[in-house]
């Protein structure tokens, strides 16, 4: 079987390296980037579950600063192995380091930032898709930013075709103007991208190896280098700062809100309103303004929560069962279901322990 015809085999096996070590001197914090939460939840575990859910099932994350954080958290995942970044020189390092790891891999291999937490799996299927459709040797995905600032400019040459990247620092006052940007998302054939990234150099404005310049080396290899334009701009938004880090916690909200309404929940002011990613929630439930759900809480069908209702980690709300108003949390110590101030001492609520509570207080804990 010949290189093209191994490229457009949807049998191909397909990795993801997923960039993790940097750290983000405007968050000002401790911890990685890719840990901060965005609805209850690390950003790098989107990243996760989207490759997952494109049939990606081995993940090596490059770690670097406060590394430990990250391991701790996503250890106990067999298909995840981590390398490190010892010296942040650039996403073209970055992904060298994982030179090693990918020796014998006969295969595609995603690489994308792991502090993406909008990513969706469509995307990435259709980035993988079209990448073996054309027997491509590289793909990106591409958006249309009205503000590109920050962003590496998509170059095209005169028939549209896939010239380069150019990064925003190293841009010509025309090439700024250019909107259709890179927000990172990347398919390899994984011999021809470990190939060609001893070659990469530093020579830009940061004194960095980007990835981004295996790209033009690939087309000028004579290979074909597909640059699509797949990912919704608001897929793109990054996150540098925490003001970026509460607008993308505004936008996953509003995701989150949509999917339930979508399927049948009512939700009566979804801006007032807060859902964790990992939340349940049944058939014709109502949820009313001002009403926080944590973590892998399980509210049943027909259940009315709100306003005002804090619905904590691991509870489960019975079908039928009203929370609130003016309910604290979804049970209190001994395991009693409140009743809300304005019930007049009417039961209102049905819910009882998350399961390892449950066993803890039989067992006398």
């Amino acid at each position: 079987m010949s290189d093209d015809q191994q490229r457009t085999s949807k049998s191909r096996p397909t990795a993801a390296i997923i960039l993790a070590a940097g750290k983000s001197t405007r968050m000002k914090t401790d911890l990685p980037k890719v840990m901060h939460e965005v609805a209850g939840r690390p950003m790098l575990a989107y990243v996760i579950d989207a490759c997952r859910a494109a049939d990606i099932s081995s993940f090596t994350i490059v770690v670097g600063y406060a590394k430990d954080a990250i391991i701790n958290a996503f250890s106990n995942d067999p298909a995840i192995k981590f390398i490190e970044q010892k010296e942040q020189r650039g996403t073209g390092h970055a992904v060298m380091m994982c030179a090693d790891a990918f020796k014998g891999f006969d295969g595609d291999c995603i690489v994308i930032a792991g502090d993406m937490p909008m990513i969706r799996a469509e995307t990435l299927r259709d980035l993988i898709g079209g990448h073996r459709a054309v027997g491509a040797a590289a793909s990106l995905a591409t958006t249309f930013l009205d503000d590109p600032t920050s962003y590496g400019r998509i170059v095209r040459d005169e028939k549209g075709n896939f010239k380069e990247i150019v990064e925003h620092r190293d841009c010509s006052p025309e090439q700024l103007k250019i909107i259709e940007v890179n927000p990172s998302y990347y398919c390899f054939d994984a011999k021809t991208l470990f190939g060609v990234l001893p070659r990469i150099k530093s020579d830009n404005a940061k004194n960095e190896l980007y990835i981004t310049d295996t790209l033009a080396m690939i087309r000028a290899d004579g290979k074909t280098v597909r640059a699509a334009t797949i990912v919704p701009a608001e897929d793109a938004t990054g996150i540098n700062s925490r003001v970026d880090l509460a607008e993308v916690e505004r936008l996953m909200q509003r995701r989150i809100a949509t999917k339930w309404m979508e399927s049948g929940v009512t939700i009566v002011q979804p801006d007032s309103t807060w859902i964790d990613s990992r939340a349940q929630i049944g058939l014709d439930a109502v949820i009313k303004p001002f009403s926080y759900i944590e973590g892998n809480a399980r509210i049943g069908a027909g259940c009315v929560v709100g306003p005002y209702a804090y619905v904590g980690e691991g509870a489960v709300i019975a079908d039928g069962a009203h929370v609130g108003p003016g309910l604290l949390t979804a049970f209190d110590a001994a395991g009693k279901s409140r009743m809300s101030p304005q019930a007049g001492g009417k039961k209102q609520v049905v819910i009882r322990r998350p399961p390892a509570i449950e066993a803890a207080v039989h067992k006398g804990i």
